[in-house]
């Protein structure tokens, strides 16, 4: 079980050649009454395996509806998606649920955790159905919470929960990590931690990591970064180097 913490200073980026998703001109359209809404506007994207990819741009600019199609959550309007060699679009409901608890762990921006249950309790949810499950407490403890295991929800901060939330997510060992503004509702200091939990999951498992943030400056940490305008993909960069999130300008 490691302890290891996230390094300081700039580390070097990776290169990675291995697809973990591929889109081919993903559209999505919403229809509100009278009113179609084009969340995506063709997007075509390949994201890599073992990366941390931050996903930026203004709220409606398609950074998450592409990641719920990416986790299975919704379908394309058109267009193919493919994690790995399987394709999503092909998938009806049972398909994309197997896919969603074999593959994919998710994390939001609302910690979505059982008031009534421990922190443990609330990972075992995901541990007692999972094929290959890390135990809740070694889970836990890549979260950096072995010491509040057997507290409640109301006896956690704000960060603490969304560790939880985070320890639930990568206790069945998904392939890829999938999180919607993890740390829109916290202050920076939690949010640091929340942030060295995603990064020390990401270098120590090996997990592709996507992040959608607001906060330019998570961008730092990322091996790749997508930028998204009005339902496109406007510019895709690599860090020549990542800081630590303890570094970041919040």
């Amino acid at each position: 079980m490691s302890s290891a913490q996230p390094q300081s200073g700039k580390e070097p980026n990776v290169a990675t050649t291995e697809r973990v998703f591929r889109t081919e001109k993903v559209t999505k359209v919403y229809h509100t009454g009278s009113v179609d809404v084009h969340a995506l506007r063709g997007v075509t994207a390949d994201l890599y395996a073992g990366e941390f990819t931050v996903l930026l741009g203004a709220s409606g600019s398609g950074k998450s509806t592409l990641l719920n199609i990416l986790g299975g959550l919704d379908h394309a309007s058109s267009g193919r998606v493919w994690f790995r060699d399987l394709e999503l679009t092909g998938l009806g409901e049972r398909g994309l649920t197997r896919y969603r608890r074999d593959h994919v762990g998710f994390v939001f921006q609302f910690y979505n955790i059982v008031p009534s249950l421990t922190a443990r309790e609330n990972v075992a949810l995901v541990t007692e159905i999972a094929e290959d499950p890390m135990t809740p407490e070694e889970a836990l403890e890549r979260a950096g919470l072995s010491h509040r295991m057997d507290h409640f929800p109301a006896e956690l901060s704000g960060g603490e929960q969304q560790r939880v939330a985070i320890a639930r997510a990568i206790a069945k060992r998904p392939e890829v990590l999938l999180c919607d503004e993890p740390t829109g509702a916290l202050d920076s200091m939690t949010g640091v931690q929340v942030l060295e939990a995603l990064e020390g999951v990401n270098r120590e498992l090996g997990t592709s990591t996507i992040v959608i943030t607001h906060n330019a400056g998570i961008q730092a940490m990322a091996h790749r970064v997508i930028r998204f305008a009005d339902g496109n993909i406007s510019e895709v960069t690599q860090n020549e180097t990542r800081v630590s999130p303890s570094e970041i300008v919040w």
